[in-house]
């Protein structure tokens, strides 16, 4: 099997995953993930975050199946880190270990569980369904665009994820969503999130 292959499979898997747990929406939260988790029989174990670059990892043994999360990460990451090692359980069980950080992520097998994942939350053909909706064709897609959809849509795949399928394909060019301060953004669009305010607040009073 060649990796194009192999990567259309795992999209396929992820689609099958939403629909045995109907799953219909591209926000995804964790308790879908734990809802899921408990059906494949995967425990779950949070530890401080003191290795930064390590968000998750998967491990299969005589005792069954685990995923070690970071503890501080934020719903997100969370999420996608999820869904990243139920990639890793179908699949890559005979491996033992599998751990998700920046020094592996070339690796097919990684790759494939970020697609997966991708995949899992927010599926290409919606992805490209609500693009269209939203009267974008060819490569117009802007920043801009995303944070509208992700406001609209309410998905919890990321901005960076938004992006790199954006540019992928076809959507946006190549490059052109690099290095946007997403958070300052969604700012300028939706104004200053109300827990900034109330904190802003709480700090003026004193």
């Amino acid at each position: 099997m060649d990796r194009s292959e192999y990567y259309e499979r795992m999209k396929l898997l992820a689609r099958e995953t939403r629909a045995r747990f109907g799953i219909t929406s591209p926000r995804v939260l964790r308790s879908d993930l734990r809802r899921i988790y408990g059906a494949e029989g995967i425990r779950i174990t949070l530890w401080p975050h003191k290795l930064h670059k390590l968000r998750g990892a998967y491990v299969h043994d005589d005792l069954g199946s685990e995923v070690l999360l970071a503890k501080s990460l934020p719903e997100d990451p969370t999420v996608f880190t999820m869904a990243h090692e139920l990639k890793h359980h179908y699949v890559d069980a005979g491996l033992s270990l599998s751990y998700c950080d920046l020094s592996n992520e070339s690796n097919p097998i990684e790759i494939a569980a970020e697609i997966f994942a991708a995949e899992l939350i927010y599926p290409e053909q919606d992805f490209a369904r609500d693009l269209h909706q939203m009267g974008i064709l060819g490569s117009t897609c802007t920043a801009e665009v995303l944070v509208r959809l992700k406001h609209d849509t309410r998905t919890t795949l990321s901005y960076a994820g938004l992006a790199k399928r954006a540019e992928f394909m076809g959507f946006a060019p190549p490059s052109s969503l690099a290095a946007i301060r997403w958070k300052k953004l969604e700012e300028q669009i939706y104004g200053e999130p109300i827990y900034k305010t109330i904190l802003r607040r709480r700090r003026g009073s004193r």
